[in-house]
């Protein structure tokens, strides 16, 4: 139980009704998980407003309210304590009650549009092979140490990050590491954290369906760096035409990583196979399991977070070799018949070129090329002709499909992707709603040394459509379908 006192501290509180003595054993912002027991927060959501619930919440139990704007019916029995802004009081409010975990150990947030997930999921294995306790937040899963919690969101609610973090205190964590999507930053849901180093990896195409513009998009990317305290790290990927505004306001030290530009922290592709990569990262060269120059950025930035965090060296390098791909990016799996297929999370316009441009790399020039794209419903409409353009011109053979359709009709979805068809390529595009039908598709085209790509949904175990997800798995489904088209 703590004081509302001493949770509201540093709180702009513009009134007060009722007393700030008062003890609450939890805060909520979901009105479903209201209780005698907890302070509500009302949030005014994109769906719903929590301020339509307040009358609901108190019906519950719950005694105490923090809203932006007072309810028709003040009651006398309740306490309101009235914020300018829910969003950035819930944060400030979560961090109190969780006596501000962040400070107690080194937090590190990796931000960008495409490797987010890759760089804090390599660098959470090599800090625990190091020997430290580390914690991990990101798209995939939440790890504290070896334990994995299932993950909802790249960057949860302010209430689930500071009690995760609380955790990974309680449980010895010297280190954590984050994703820190663009959602996060503009709905302040990691106001109050302290950053001990911020990384950036790319910005590109991507969320202008909730930021409307690309130009607002990099300016609340750019508020995360423009954030860190003055005895923090901000590292930048030179390489990227934005990389240098991301720090251009940042009162942390500024440090940068490239593979072409004049760097603290440079690297060199000295070879780029199915087998992995052979780089060279500040005059030390290294093989790793992981595939394609968008791998190398990451493993720069994977080097240059170690090295700014005073780690050995020599130990870094050593235990870098041994990392894996990360679940969902650039998996690949390879049949009797030689056929390769890679299943990779890729579902923007620079990411799915990226991959591609991989497999150009690598390829003999003999082989065929098949890529399996969809695109999200209820998301970015303006991206989906980007992402089938860039199919056609980088593969031999293109299969438009569904994604995650959500409420949107699929067919619709493929026809807005077709308009991004050039006339040249339409002999070598295919459309074919059912995802699997799809994925069946190439594989039975394919012959011995094709490549398969099917891209979108990576690591995704499900297909969401019309408010239901149905398991989905595209690395177990091509495996089972190149199974049997070997017998």
């Amino acid at each position: 139980m703590k004081k509302l006192r001493d949770i509201f501290y540093g709180v702009s509180l513009t009134e007060v009704i009722g007393s700030t003595d008062n003890q609450v054993g939890e805060i909520v912002f979901d009105s479903r998980k209201a209780s005698g027991n907890s302070l509500f927060v009302a949030i005014e959501g994109g769906i719903a407003d929590g301020h339509d619930f307040i009358d609901q919440v108190i019906e519950k139990g719950c005694q105490h309210i923090v809203c932006q704007q007072l309810p028709e019916n003040v009651r006398k029995d309740v306490g309101y304590y009235v914020v300018a802004d829910s969003h950035a009081a819930l944060a400030i409010i979560a961090a109190n009650f969780y006596e501000n975990p962040s400070e107690k150990l080194t937090l590190v947030g990796i931000t960008g549009t495409n490797g987010k997930t890759t760089t804090t999921t390599l660098l959470h294995k090599l800090f625990l092979d190091l020997g430290h306790k580390v914690g991990l937040i990101s798209t995939v899963v939440n790890k504290i140490n070896d334990e994995s919690i299932p993950s909802t969101h790249t960057t949860p609610d302010p209430v689930t990050l500071n009690g995760l973090l609380a955790r990974m205190v309680d449980e010895g964590c010297d280190y954590c590491f984050m994703e820190v999507s663009s959602h996060a930053i503009h709905q302040r849901r990691i106001w109050r954290l302290k950053f001990a180093l911020g990384g950036f990896t790319n910005i590109t195409h991507e969320h202008l369906d909730y930021h409307k513009t690309f130009k607002e998009y990099i300016h609340v990317k750019k508020a995360f760096f423009d954030g860190l305290a003055k005895e923090a790290i901000a590292i930048s990927n030179a390489d990227d035409k934005n990389g240098a505004v991301m720090l251009q306001n940042s009162n942390a030290r500024h440090v940068f990583y490239g593979l072409k530009s004049v760097a603290d922290y440079k690297a060199k592709v000295l070879e780029n196979q199915f087998s992995g990569l052979v780089l060279s990262i500040d005059s030390q060269e290294l093989w790793t399991r992981l595939i394609g120059d968008f791998n190398a950025y990451n493993l720069l930035l994977v080097y240059a977070v170690a090295m700014e965090l005073e780690q050995d060296q020599v130990e870094v390098l050593r235990i870098m070799s041994t990392l894996n791909s990360v679940e969902g990016r650039f998996e690949y799996v390879q049949s009797q018949e030689g056929i390769i297929a890679i299943v990779d999370y890729a579902h923007t316009p620079d990411a799915l070129e990226n991959v591609l441009k991989t497999l150009k790399n690598i390829r003999t020039g003999n082989e065929t090329v098949f890529t399996i794209i969809g695109c999200g419903g209820d998301r970015d409409r303006s991206k989906r002709p980007t992402m089938a353009k860039i199919a056609c011109e980088w593969s031999d053979k293109v299969v438009l499909t569904s994604d995650n359709p959500r409420t949107e009709d699929p067919e619709s979805i493929i026809e807005e992707m077709m308009t991004g068809v050039e006339g040249q390529h339409f002999k070598k595009t295919l459309s074919i709603t059912n995802r699997k039908e799809a994925i069946k598709s190439a594989c039975s085209m394919a012959e011995k040394g094709d490549i398969i790509l099917i891209a979108g949904k990576g690591h995704e175990t499900y297909q969401e459509i019309n408010g239901v997800r149905y398991d989905f798995d595209d690395l177990e489904i091509v495996k089972e379908l190149l199974t049997k088209l070997n017998k």
